[in-house]
């Protein structure tokens, strides 16, 4: 037995409290087991057990070499773990959580190709807006737009999330075209609700400067939905701030128009977040790979915006 058996024998000792059922699990005797420790007592020159004839415990130097030694056995399985990941084939059930709109606009397509590829992998997907807790709720990963608050959590950007106000060609001829922040006190706006502060839509001061205006917005129509807000945006219903992954096809048709467009913030982003496990697995790991791989710095949802600046 090496030094790394015997680090072995002296954790399932300290844990289990007992020699015999160490030595069972790793197939020694009792005496061969009690050796094994004695001598590596002998060797660090310390006790490490209280011995009695009905019980056992740690000394306090026990404790302490009992802490060192588990990171040390925990890390080293941990790093065979990642290895063996790295070269495993993608499998299991992948349960994911994403936004509603870009879920069904574009992860749904996604998946279907992700499928393809592995088979052996399935999918449980939740679409919803609302905030989950990755952790508490038994989640792989998510799929996250915008600021980031889980500093928990490990990101990976997998796409520039560029947000435009755009209305109709009809309602901004009947309207008129606001040229500045402060001309939205003039118009119907259609409102957002799953935000912190629905009404302020927040803008650069002037074009191309980083200090930025909050403007106070009102409407007919408050939505929790971004996609409901692009059909009565395309109805004539007022202005609308939404991400170019739920308008970005209208913009190209010509359905909807963006307004204010100097005045935009810099783009957010799509990110795949998941909790910082010490080793990713290969089915978490292959799918962030291939969403990067599909969305990418320039998104298709944006390609054809020749009229939009970056933000």
């Amino acid at each position: 037995m090496d030094r790394l058996e015997d680090l072995r024998l002296f954790t399932l000792v300290a844990e289990g409290r007992s020699f015999t059922r160490a030595a069972d699990r790793l197939g020694l005797s009792k005496s061969a087991a009690s050796r094994r420790i004695g001598e590596l007592e002998t060797r660090l020159g310390a006790r490490l057990f209280n011995r009695t004839t009905r019980h056992i415990s740690l000394t306090q130097v026990g404790e302490g070499f009992y802490q060192r030694v588990s990171q040390i056995l925990d890390a080293l399985e941990d790093a065979e773990r990642s290895v063996a990941s790295q070269h495993a084939a993608p499998r299991g059930v992948l349960k994911l959580a994403a936004p509603m709109s870009f879920g069904i606009k574009h992860l749904a397509d996604a998946i279907g190709r992700f499928m393809e590829l592995y088979p052996e992998v399935e999918i449980d997907m939740d679409l919803s807006d609302r905030f989950v807790d990755l952790v508490e709720e038994g989640y792989d990963m998510a799929v996250r737009i915008g600021r980031l608050k889980d500093s928990s959590l490990v990101a990976r950007k997998l796409c520039p999330a560029r947000v435009v106000i755009c209305a109709s060609p009809t309602y901004l001829s009947r309207h008129g075209t606001p040229q500045v922040p402060a001309d939205l006190a003039g118009h119907s706006c259609l409102i957002y609700t799953n935000t912190q502060a629905p009404e302020q839509w927040v803008f650069r001061a002037s074009p191309g400067s980083e200090e930025t205006r909050s403007i106070r917005i009102t409407g007919r129509l408050r939505a929790n939905n971004g996609d409901a807000l692009r059909e009565a945006a395309i109805a004539g219903q007022g202005l609308v701030q939404l991400p170019t992954f739920i308008v970005g096809e209208d913009l190209s048709r010509g359905k909807l128009l963006p307004v204010l467009d100097d005045f935009a913030l810099s783009q957010s982003a799509v990110h795949a977040v998941y909790p910082a496990n010490r080793h990713l697995s290969p089915k978490v790991r292959a799918f962030v790979d291939f969403l990067a791989g599909r969305f990418g710095p320039v998104p298709y949802w944006d390609a054809g915006l020749t009229l939009l600046k970056g933000g």
